[in-house]
């Protein structure tokens, strides 16, 4: 089931684009909302596979809303009366660009691309699994950054943080690689049971935890001495793994 959020201050374009979503594409939930401040929260909580969004709007316009993510793992498709944004909405990775009102065939063929870009993930993700499956003992994992290739052992890495497009690695011996990809495509290359991903943010070695802090979502120590946050839907399952049932 594809989670689909549609955000824009306009009523009716909001109701007018999810009708047409749920009367032509099949397997899709849609969440829709009207402030881009409150779509931000639904965005790093619920982590939807694809964003509608409006660019022009009171409380701050979508290019502004895209830069205070925490993290962007979504296919984002930007729908505008204006069509001056379009070499903009490239610059910042959008899978497409809609004018409004949007159209049945142009709406089709976006999500058609979507479509296509999930199952290439699911095979890369399989992929990736079975060769962490084959590979589990072997505890490399390669890295390339700053221009090499680092072979790291998986028992030396404490956590892993996001930065929007960069990821910082976070190694016991206290040195720190930044990776310039997302945090979802580096978590690929840790495929290993010990790794654990916390919070839209973060992706922690398990074994490198040190103490938990109880709150609203709680965060973790680490070994060296560093902070992660705990999204509240992943706090159950970690503590499964942390056996703290």
């Amino acid at each position: 089931m594809l989670q689909i959020l549609l955000v824009d201050d306009e009523k009716d374009a909001l109701e007018a684009l999810e009708w047409k979503l749920n009367n032509y594409i099949e397997n899709i939930e849609v969440t829709t909302c009207n402030s881009p401040i409150k779509a931000i929260d639904i965005i790093n909580e619920e982590k939807p596979d694809v964003v509608f969004l409006d660019i022009q709007m009171p409380e701050m316009d979508g290019f502004t809303m895209i830069e205070q993510l925490e993290n962007r793992d979504f296919n984002l498709i930007f729908t505008t009366a204006h069509d001056e944004f379009a070499l903009k909405a490239i610059k910042v990775s959008a899978i497409d660009y809609l004018l409004k009102p949007v159209d049945k065939d142009e709406l089709l063929a976006s999500m058609e691309k979507i479509k296509k870009s999930q199952k290439g993930d699911l095979l890369e993700n399989k992929l990736q699994l079975l060769l962490s499956n084959l590979n589990e003992n072997n505890d490399k994992i390669n890295i390339s950054a700053d221009g090499k290739v680092y072979l790291l052992d998986k028992d030396d890495v404490v956590m892993l943080k996001s930065d929007k497009s960069y990821t910082t690695i976070y190694l016991k011996s206290e040195q720190e690689i930044l990776v310039s990809k997302t945090l979802k495509e580096v978590e690929k290359k840790f495929a290993f049971s010990q790794f654990f991903r916390v919070h839209n943010s973060y992706l922690i070695n398990l074994n490198h935890v040190k103490e938990y802090l109880k709150g609203l979502g709680g965060e973790l120590i680490m070994t060296n001495g560093l902070t992660a946050s705990i999204s509240r839907n992943r706090k159950a399952e970690l503590f499964k793994k942390l056996y703290l049932d």
